[in-house]
Order: C-alpha cells, then sequence, then structure tokens
C-alpha cells in the first residue's frame, strides 16, 4: 500500500511518541502534528501559487500568460536578431481603466504637450493650436505661427514648453517650411500670449538641411532634454534619392540633433569639431522618426520611427550611433521588393529593441511615470495610426516583456499620446478626437 509523505510523517511520530510513554492526544503532540502536515502540504502546493495575486507590480512571469498581440502573418520571413525583438507574449492591464472621448471636434491634430495647470496644448496640421482643459472643452484656435507647408504629411507638428514654462511662457515647435529650394523640417520658438490668443516674437531657430521637394518624412517630435536642449527628429524626406541622406552626416536629413534654444549645436554633441560632420548631429540612420521620449527613471531616450511595408522600429538611442536606414531593416519595399541588400543586421549598426511586421505605423509616444495607474509606472505608450490602436509595451532591462492593445474598437488613427498632470493619459487622433485615458 502506498503511504503518502504527510501520512507517513504521522505513523513515524506516532510510534516514537508511543515508545515514549506519551499521550499522543496532549495539545502539544496534536499541534506538531498539523503543522509537519501543513508543512508538507504548502511544499506540494507550491507551484499553483498565482502570481496575479500581486496587484502592485506587472512581472515578467506575467507576460508569458498570454500569447503574442499580433496574429497576422509577417510581410517578411526576416528572422529577429535576438529572441523577444518582435512578437513578445501579450499582456493585459488588470486595472479597471476607460478611454472616453472628450472632444471629437479638432482639425487634423499632430502634437500634444502638457501645461502644468492640467491642460494640454494641441497642435493642429493646418497651422495653428488650441488649448484643451482635461474635460475636453476647447480654446479658440491660438495664431500667429509661421506659415507651415501642410501639403502631404507636412503641417504644424510636434510641440513642447520651457522647463521654465510658468514663468517665461516659451513654447517649441517643429514644422514643415517651404522655401524656394524645397521643404524643410524647421523649428521655432515663441511665447503664449498672457491672453492666449497668439504667439509672440516667433522665430525659426533651425533648419534640417538641405531642403527637398518632396512632402514626406519630416519626422518633428520635440523634446527638452535635462540640460536644458531640443532634441529633434528629422526625417529622410522618403524618396530613393534622399535616403542615403540618412548616413550621411554632412546631412540634417534622417536624424535626432540636439540643439541650444537658439539653435546652436549643443555641447558635448558626439560629432563636435570633426570636418564635414553636422556638429548638431547626435544619432543617425534613422527613416521617419516619429516618437521620442525619456525613460522617467534612467533618462534614457527612446525614440520610434516608422518603417516601409514591416519594420517599425523601437529603438533605444545612444550619442553618435548609426542605426542602419537604408542599410538594414525588417521591412520591404510597398512593391514587394527588398530594401537595398535586403539584410537585417551588420557590424556597427545598431539594432532595434523590437519592431513590428505588419506595421503599426508608430507615432507619438510617452512614459507613463503617474500615480494613477501604478501596474503602467515606465511602461511605454506609443500611438498606432495605421494599427489603430494604442501600444502599451512593458519594458525591463532595455527589452521588451510584454505588448498590449489599448482601444483597438475604436477604430481611430491615433496620432500622439502624452500624460497629463492628473495621471491621466491623452490622446489625439487624425479624425479629431481627443480621449482620456483613466482608471474608472
Amino acid at each position: 500500500m502506498k503511504i503518502e509523505p504527510a501520512a507517513f510523517v504521522r505513523r513515524q511520530l506516532l510510534l516514537k511518541f508511543k515508545l515514549l510513554n506519551f499521550n499522543i492526544m496532549t495539545y502539544p503532540i496534536k499541534f506538531l502534528l498539523a503543522a509537519s502536515t501543513l508543512f508538507l502540504a504548502t511544499c506540494n502546493n507550491k507551484k499553483e501559487e498565482n502570481p496575479l495575486t500581486n496587484e502592485a507590480t506587472t512581472t515578467a512571469s506575467d507576460t508569458t500568460r498570454l500569447p503574442p498581440v499580433e496574429t497576422q502573418s509577417p510581410n517578411t520571413d526576416y528572422k529577429p536578431a535576438f529572441e523577444g525583438q518582435t512578437r513578445i507574449a501579450g499582456v493585459k492591464t488588470r486595472t479597471p481603466y476607460e478611454g472616453k472621448v472628450i472632444n471629437k471636434d479638432l482639425k487634423r491634430p499632430w502634437g500634444i504637450a502638457a501645461l502644468p495647470d492640467g491642460r494640454l496644448l494641441i497642435t493642429q496640421k493646418n497651422g495653428d493650436m488650441v488649448i484643451a482643459t482635461p474635460t475636453g472643452e476647447i480654446s479658440a484656435p491660438v495664431t500667429g505661427f509661421p506659415t507651415v507647408n501642410s501639403e502631404g504629411q507636412g503641417g504644424l507638428l510636434g510641440i513642447t514648453i520651457d522647463p521654465n514654462f510658468t514663468t517665461n511662457r516659451m513654447l517649441y515647435w517643429t514644422f514643415s517650411l517651404k522655401t524656394a529650394d524645397g521643404n524643410q523640417t524647421a523649428v521655432a520658438k515663441g511665447r503664449l500670449s498672457s491672453d492666449e490668443k497668439k504667439i509672440e516674437n516667433a522665430t525659426i531657430i533651425y533648419k534640417a538641411l538641405p531642403a527637398y521637394k518632396g512632402t514626406l518624412h519630416y519626422g518633428s517630435r520635440i523634446l527638452f532634454d535635462k540640460e536644458g536642449n531640443l532634441v529633434v527628429s528629422t526625417g529622410e524626406r522618403s524618396d530613393l534619392e534622399t535616403r542615403p541622406q540618412a548616413q550621411s552626416l554632412n546631412s540634417a536629413l534622417g536624424k535626432i540633433v540636439r540643439i541650444t534654444t537658439d539653435g546652436k549645436p549643443a555641447q558635448g554633441n558626439p560629432f563636435a569639431g570633426q570636418a564635414n560632420k553636422k556638429p548638431e548631429i547626435y544619432s543617425y540612420g534613422h527613416r521617419n522618426p516619429q516618437g521620442l521620449a525619456f525613460h522617467p527613471e534612467t533618462g534614457d531616450l527612446w525614440e520610434n520611427e516608422m518603417g516601409p511595408k514591416g519594420g517599425d522600429e523601437l529603438n533605444l538611442i545612444q550619442p553618435g550611433k548609426n542605426y542602419g536606414w537604408p542599410t538594414i531593416g525588417y521591412g520591404i519595399e510597398y512593391s514587394g521588393a527588398k530594401v537595398g541588400g535586403g539584410i537585417t543586421q551588420q557590424p556597427g549598426l545598431e539594432q532595434p529593441v523590437y519592431y513590428w511586421d505588419p506595421v503599426i505605423s508608430s507615432s507619438g509616444m510617452t512614459f507613463y511615470n503617474g500615480n494613477e495607474m501604478s501596474e503602467w509606472k515606465n511602461n511605454l505608450f506609443i500611438g498606432g495610426m495605421s494599427s489603430k490602436h494604442i501600444i502599451r509595451l512593458v519594458i525591463e532591462n532595455n527589452r521588451v516583456t510584454g505588448e498590449e492593445r489599448l482601444l483597438e474598437d475604436e477604430n481611430q488613427r491615433f496620432r500622439d499620446v502624452a500624460q497629463g498632470s492628473d495621471g491621466a493619459l491623452y490622446a489625439i487622433t487624425d479624425e479629431g478626437r481627443l480621449y482620456r485615458i483613466a482608471r474608472k
């Protein structure tokens, strides 16, 4: 007859206590027998413990419980450079939340910046800006911006506020500037008037040269770094003839540039003082960088950029590094042809931390550092346009460990997402909606 471990221990204890003439029904012995049984039962059942009972933390083990969110076939047969570089396991937010439409009358919105008082600045592609409250009331358009070329992907684009905005009311923005030589990604600054009706003393401080006649791939996200310099993304302008400029250090196309608030190259840039290399360049080899965000704890700069047919990327940006476009990549031409030599890896060229195939058409993004949704702490949120959802990425040790899709039933092209001072996320869509995403 088979004896279970707990029963065996009880039998041995009973035999020993009988030999020693102990009364086996005394309370101390009953306690000892119960404790031994409980200990063995606990050991036997340890593997059945549910890690999801820890409501405060999303751990790496959580991400293994759901299949990848992407179910469509990829456009290519390219293999990732390392495990977890694409189609990572899915995660699901456990805290009840809702995405609520608080306004649906925006006119082709493009960028969001949160004001210290909780309101939001929202640029509109046609060349003006509105100010929105957390409940969705919208101001009259703020005027006074330089004229934009809103053809194609151009317009009034990214925006950020000065770190000392409460005292100087300064704004910085990117836009597509039309010149005699073609179109350029340009950076300007100006003061928001006290009555919030116009921009005062608007001044263009930087132009990404050379100019080009096309109207695509302007990049155009803009942020302040901790030193008080501006970090700006520029696209390589899309066409075959301009693509090689992403690899040229004498061109500002297809780059992350780092400049002062006067538009000069920032101190400490990696190519400063080197012949035939633009001193404002911080990193290069980019296609169309549409998202920039600093990690709230590490301070690292992260970037996303659109690939062609497949190969949207998430990159961890380091100064002086080459991110490969168009030499390497995980996408193909829209025609189905290979991009260049059709290679995905090459020594000296950086690999993306993560990529998508099919694409999501990645756009504006932000790290969440609020207290409203504790399980989202330090997660990255990215607007998806062709995918029509917001992407939530769990990142641990500079690797993506989980992916979730938010608001995918809304059928909207999410252009930008930002965190408000109230701890909620706010998102804008090409269709003109403003969403507030927060705990129920």
